[in-house]
């Protein structure tokens, strides 16, 4: 989730800001994270027309860690521009989520958060409103864009292990190689929002508190 905002008519400026916490979160995770989405959503450099006006697109990205962090500031919260994320090293379901297509809160796993792994900008694009693509047999159209989820079919350069065959156990997509493409941010439909004063609010707000997961719990 976050806010975008028209700047002096040439520029659409998408700002978010991370908050983590939980056992896991650290400054170097979120400087992780905050570079990961910032550089991968930034690369295309993408144009998009807003109100008939071409704008240069860029995404602005902050975080911080906030052990101290309560459930009823998250509840509470107001501001589109914070994403709410617990970060552990274990998570039920073995995988890092969010609680919605278009949302500010989530949970992450420790370990997919090593540098490179795109698991952020993946999941912040879920935030800003993308769901997984439905086809998920992209064999023959290259690299994979950032919101293939893992189990993708891909060419062999792109999976785990380039020697496998398709769907095995290491024939299918490694997450390292996912790119934010053009096609992906046309798929966000700017010109959709719904812009008051030069600004928008890009998702909406699920402010859930995460409470750890416990293993062997439900």
């Amino acid at each position: 989730m976050g806010i975008a905002e028209i700047i002096a008519n040439s520029r659409l400026r998408i700002t978010a800001h991370l908050i983590l916490y939980g056992q896991s979160a650290d400054a170097a995770i979120a400087a992780t994270m905050q570079e990961e989405i910032e550089a991968m959503w930034n690369e295309p450099q993408a144009i998009v027309h807003i109100h008939h006006t071409p704008l240069a697109l860029e995404f602005r990205i902050t975080a911080e860690v906030n052990p101290g962090l309560t459930d009823l500031e998250v509840y509470q919260n107001l501001d589109p521009r914070k994403n709410y994320f617990r970060v552990e090293e274990y998570v039920h379901g073995n995988i890092s989520f969010v609680d919605a297509i278009g949302s500010n809160s989530g949970y992450f796993k420790l370990e997919n958060l090593y540098k490179g792994s795109t698991t952020a900008a993946h999941e912040f694009g879920h935030t800003i409103g993308l769901d997984h693509p439905d086809n998920l047999d992209i064999r023959g159209e290259g690299v994979p864009g950032i919101m293939y989820p893992r189990g993708t079919l891909v060419d062999p350069a792109f999976q785990y292990d380039s020697t496998k065959p398709a769907g095995v156990t290491g024939g299918t997509m490694h997450p390292m190689f996912r790119k934010v493409r053009l096609e992906d941010i046309e798929h966000l439909k700017l010109h959709h929002l719904d812009f008051h004063d030069n600004q928008a609010v890009v998702g909406d707000f699920t402010n859930i508190y995460h409470e750890a997961h416990i293993p062997g719990s439900v």
